[in-house]
């Protein structure tokens, strides 16, 4: 049960940042998303299963509270959780480099995800403009952000898998 509870305080405290202290680090209004580092990371760490699992957990807290798409962001956080989680278990789950390698490729995939969902309701997106004022200044941000989100999520999970 202590476990259960750290990952939710670990959850909790990311968010809360993510909600109020980043904007205040933003560049040109956009900052990292600890919610997609903090999934691809336990989907790296953890397995698909709990990957998607704390996918849902995350989007389920950012579409409740954001007031956009409800649903969105759950959809997106599972399917980053599920791919990273099926990716890890060819790769040594030691290593601190790919977490920050994989930044941009989990930010790509809930860009590309909102993309299709707004392509669908019909309105227009200018990918140029996308790419060079939306994706790459966010992409920066979580790649600076990544080791130190992934670094405090393998301290979570060694001492889950000490204390279970």
């Amino acid at each position: 049960m202590k476990v259960i509870g750290l990952w939710a305080m670990l959850l909790i405290i990311c968010y809360a940042l993510q909600t109020s202290l980043l904007p205040l680090l933003s560049f040109d209004g956009f900052s990292a998303n600890l919610m997609i580092l903090l999934t691809s990371s336990v989907a790296y760490l953890c397995g698909h299963k709990r990957g998607v699992f704390f996918g849902f957990v995350a989007g389920l807290l950012q579409d409740l509270t954001a007031g956009s798409y409800f649903g969105l962001a759950t959809f997106s956080y599972m399917t980053i959780g599920l791919i990273f989680g099926k990716c890890s278990v060819n790769l040594f789950r030691d290593q601190s480099i790919l977490p920050v390698i994989s930044a941009i490729p989990a930010l790509a995939v809930h860009f590309a995800i909102t993309i299709i969902f707004l392509l669908m309701l019909g309105h227009h997106v200018d990918f140029m403009r996308f790419m060079k004022f939306d994706f790459w200044p966010a992409a920066i941000m979580q790649v600076l952000l990544a080791y130190p989100v992934h670094r405090l999520v393998h301290a979570v999970n060694r001492y889950a898998k000490e204390h279970r």
